[in-house]
């Protein structure tokens, strides 16, 4: 049987008495994550497991349920008491400059071994040029330019004495230095009187000219010779000069990072640098226009660059207090992955290992990198390199757009870095599933799934939490406390989101929303206490500045536009319900299902169908009643007949099987010609034996037939179906349970869409007795026999078309045979 719900069956209150506080301000504030002990466990297991191979995590839920501020709590807490990783520096490769080196520090020694880096060339920039200022050096110098220009000197002298002795000297010109005939006073002999000579003459002094060239020329190669050998002793002396300046500072570094991996051959590179770079350390002779057009000549780089002994601090953990947590916000591939910049000087752009920037993924490096898997995949290459550090665990600063690029340009490498991190995507189900379903290394990188659900059980325990959480907020967003009977109003809207009595929403986003619109309105009235009144006043400013479109459409019903009746009986019509969307607000409507029946052998049309605006869950619940109908009435007998089921003034598609007891109804209504009654709603599916299940949305649809008929005013006889199986979800506004209260509205539940055929018909439906009929006077038996009626007809109407058909072909014989 039907049940008639009282008010108290259609809201279960929350009771201000069993909270032990006054206010939320007598009560602490604690910190934690509400509701969602099976997320928190999961991700617990996630952080906890040291083989990170894989075990990253994803946290999925609906928006507002805690899942990023659960996150941040949780890595604050445990990041805390981890171990702070090891700073990342980049220095200079001196054999291969395009591959500059990583060197690891100990936390804070990063920056440090950068300063001393920085100081031991300003040392070395003064030192240095004081040993070449030295007498000793300057002697030694000496010693070595003399003893080059002496035999220089002599040798030239020698062969130049000897050469005279036969008219010949040594001449410097452009192609450089020659033996020339001379006169016997000295002078060169020129053209014209070489010409003048006679040819025996000629050949002579030519046959001498050279040999004497070709011991010049011995000569000069000897002297060059020992001008190399002079610069390379001067070379050798500058460098033993400076060995001992450079030495005694880099040794006294390699003492001091003698414990750290790569420190000390890197010293010692820049010690060997620094000796065949003594020139850079010294003053230069060159003007300041001189110096910039050099500089330009080298595409911008200075002759003494002395950027190559730099260290770059990429990842600096200093101040860092345990393992490092990095939430990226905006996750580009730059932003992830790092970056080598580029400078732009006299029109050429250039760059050094000193440009490298790092990333969120090398700052996150020793510890945790949360991102929002939305954003991830919305950005370019983002998502693929993530798994690609992951899977590789070490971090390489790639250019990403080489690939693209018409013309190859050289560009840095860094040596890859070592990655050591565990990576934490959210987001909500959907893409989950998606990245699970369609992408095999998702699954083998992203083994931990943490799944926030969107509604927790309504316990004693749950509900202090609630005032907990109330509290919590209302010191974190600087609220006003909430008394007991506030917090009871958030208790019932949690239960309400929830659409459970025996639940509560999860999504704590909307509750602080409600929680600071409550506080906003509790200021409007001068109160310094958020009540009741104030959280029932942001319930209804909420649903007044998004219900414009309901609104709307309860005008129109109202004008008639939309046609709803709720008054009188009408056969093959009756209220259905659907609930509405506007992305940010949910609202009830009723519709006005109607249905016509007429012989034939076409089944249960429906037209939403055949016009394409039904959905596949829609097209199933028609099968389903189909099924039923067939079932209940033509167990023995087939039954014959066309019926079109159409939901009036729709313009736009249909979807769900929550209006499926309405079409049966409507349906049965149509056949009998029995009226239904058009003050009365319904919702609810069914399954093939006329079981009614549960259906969602029943509070919005409850309230949007409710609204209509309280606006055309209640008489007492307003009422709405709804599946037993639903009864625990109704959680509706204090109009409707005001109503249900004086009697002027009524709420029924019910099991069998038999129950709910007797409330609309006000007949009994009736059930087959021993004989295999319906009893008289039953909405079944009408049903019954009209189908019968319909059956026959189609079957006699069946015989005349055969009949004609036989005459017809007779008639064609004969003339055919007359023919």
């Amino acid at each position: 049987m039907p049940k008639k719900l009282t008010s108290a069956e259609l809201k279960r209150c929350c009771d201000p008495s069993m909270f032990p506080f006054e206010t939320t301000k007598d009560i602490p504030v604690i910190e934690g994550t509400i509701g969602q002990d099976r997320a928190l466990r999961a991700l617990e297991f996630g952080l906890e497991i040291t083989n990170n191979q894989g075990y990253n995590a994803y946290i999925l839920g609906e928006q507002g349920t805690g899942k990023m501020t659960t996150i941040r709590t949780l890595l604050q807490k445990k990041a805390a008491s981890e171990t702070v990783p090891n700073d990342q520096c980049y220095v200079h490769n001196f054999t291969k400059p395009d591959n500059p080196r990583l060197i690891e520090f100990l936390p804070g020694l990063g920056s440090v071994f950068q300063k001393d880096m920085e100081e031991l060339v300003k040392i070395l920039q003064t030192e240095i040029p004081k040993v070449f200022d030295s007498k000793e050096y300057d002697r030694q110098k000496s010693a070595i330019f003399e003893a080059f220009q002496k035999s220089q000197r002599e040798k030239f002298s020698a062969l130049d004495e000897e050469a005279r002795q036969k008219n010949f000297g040594i001449r410097k010109t452009v192609s450089g230095l020659v033996m020339v005939p001379l006169k016997k006073n000295g002078e060169p002999l020129t053209d014209d009187e070489f010409s003048a000579l006679d040819d025996e003459m000629k050949q002579a002094i030519e046959a001498q000219g050279k040999e004497y060239q070709e011991r010049l020329d011995d000569v000069v190669r000897h002297v060059r010779q020992e001008e190399k050998a002079a610069k390379d002793a001067i070379r050798a002396l500058e460098r033993t000069a400076a060995l001992a300046a450079v030495s005694i500072w880099i040794s006294e570094l390699q003492s001091k990072y003698r414990k750290t991996e790569g420190a000390v051959d890197y010293l010692e590179q820049v010690k060997e640098d620094v000796l065949d770079n003594i020139a850079d350390f010294r003053p230069s002779d060159e003007n300041p226009q001189q110096q910039a057009l050099a500089m330009m000549m080298r595409g911008g780089k200075p002759e003494t660059d002395l950027t190559r002994y730099r260290v770059n601090v990429l990842v600096d953990n200093k101040d860092t207090k345990g393992a490092p947590f990095v939430v990226e916000s905006n996750p580009t591939y730059l932003n992830l992955f790092g970056r080598v910049e580029h400078r732009v000087q006299y029109g050429m752009a250039f760059t050094d290992f000193t440009m490298i920037k790092a990333g969120s993924v090398h700052r996150a490096n020793g510890g945790y990198l949360v991102i929002d898997a939305l954003d991830l995949l919305r950005n370019m290459f983002s998502y693929e390199g993530l798994k690609r550090v992951i899977k590789n665990r070490q971090i390489g600063m790639d250019d990403i757009w080489e690939q693209y690029r018409l013309v190859s340009t050289t560009t840095m490498r860094p040596e890859p870095m070592p990655l050591n991190i565990k990576v934490i995507l959210v987001g909500n189900p959907m893409y989950y599933y998606l990245l699970y379903y369609y992408d095999e290394e998702f699954r083998n990188l992203f083994k931990v799934k943490a799944d926030f659900d969107g509604r927790m059980k309504r316990t004693d325990d749950n509900l202090y939490k609630y005032a907990l959480f109330v509290a919590n907020r209302c010191a974190a967003g600087n609220l006003r406390p909430f008394d007991r009977e506030g917090v009871g109003k958030i208790v019932e809207y949690g239960a309400r989101l929830a659409e459970h009595q025996e639940k509560l929403s999860a999504r704590f986003g909307l509750i602080s929303d409600i929680m600071k619109e409550a506080d906003f309105w509790a200021g409007k009235a001068g109160s310094d206490v958020v009540r009741a009144e104030h959280v029932e006043q942001a319930r209804r400013e909420a649903i007044y500045r998004n219900s414009r479109i309901e609104d709307l459409l309860k005008e129109a019903t109202l004008e008639d536009t939309f046609i709803i009746e709720t008054s009188g009986a009408k056969a093959g019509q009756i209220n259905g319900l659907a609930v509405l969307g506007t992305g940010d607000y949910m609202f009830g409507k009723p519709s006005r299902i109607t249905c016509r029946v007429y012989a034939g052998k076409a089944g249960v049309v429906n037209i939403e169908r055949e016009t394409k605006m039904s959905g596949k869950i829609h097209e199933k619940a028609i099968m389903i009643l189909s099924s039923y109908l067939g079932g209940t009435y033509a167990g023995k007998k087939p039954i014959s007949l066309s019926a079109s089921i159409g939901f009036e003034q729709l313009y736009e598609g249909i979807e769900g099987d929550s209006a499926t007891c309405a079409e049966l109804y409507v349906l049965l209504s149509a056949i009998s010609g029995i009226p239904l009654k058009q003050n009365i709603a319904v919702t609810g599916s069914m399954d093939q034996h006329g079981e009614v299940q549960p259906i969602g949305g029943v509070n919005e649809k409850i309230e949007g037939f409710f609204d209509i008929c309280a606006a055309r005013g209640l008489d007492g006889s307003h009422a709405v179906l709804v599946p037993s199986r639903n009864v625990r979800n109704l959680m509706l506004k204090q109009e409707v349970l005001d109503a249900v209260e004086s009697g002027n509205f009524h709420i029924y539940s019910f099991d069998r869409v038999e129950e709910g055929l007797e409330i609309f018909t006000g007949m009994t439906a009736g059930a087959r007795g021993e004989d295999g009929e319906f009893p008289e006077g039953t909405v079944n038996r009408a049903v019954d026999d009209r189908l019968r009626e319909l059956t026959a007809s189609h079957k006699d109407k069946k015989k005349d078309d055969n009949g004609n058909g036989e005459t017809r072909r007779k008639d064609d014989s004969d003339e055919a045979a007359n023919v």
